[in-house]
């Protein structure tokens, strides 16, 4: 078993996200989203990370953008002791490869599972019709 996944981002791009994985993985209550919202700050966005992970022992989080204001808010909270892995970049290809990975009792590896799931796919359409 993986363990929880927190994902954090600028608005509720998290929050969708969740939604859009559930409508294939199926519930994920093990799958928990920190927003941060237009009016708030840092201060605001920490205090609701801390509040959505306090009873967590061990957790990955996956960020929307590195250097914007959730993961720099994750990340002075690893420097200053916390113990959790943080990922920026979340796609939805990264986040079906982390619960895909659990479920085979695999360890999962974020960065593959994400940028394997980018893909050019007119290259890919043309590679399929100059095969014909």
């Amino acid at each position: 078993m993986a363990a929880p996944l927190v994902l954090i981002s600028h608005g509720n791009l998290c929050v969708e996200l969740k939604k859009s994985v559930e409508l294939i993985m199926g519930p994920q209550p093990d799958i928990r989203t920190v927003a941060l919202e237009p009016k708030a700050g840092p201060a605001e966005f920490l205090a609701e990370f801390t509040q959505a992970t306090e009873d967590l022992e061990d957790f990955v989080v996956f960020a929307d953008l590195y250097g914007g204001t959730p993961c720099n808010v994750a990340a002075k909270l690893l420097l200053g002791g916390a113990t959790f892995k943080l990922y920026a970049g979340m796609n939805m290809a990264m986040v079906i490869d982390y619960l895909n990975a659990a479920m085979l009792g695999q360890d999962p590896n974020p960065v593959s599972g994400g940028t394997n799931g980018i893909c050019d796919v007119n290259a890919q359409l043309q590679q399929l019709t100059d095969d014909d």
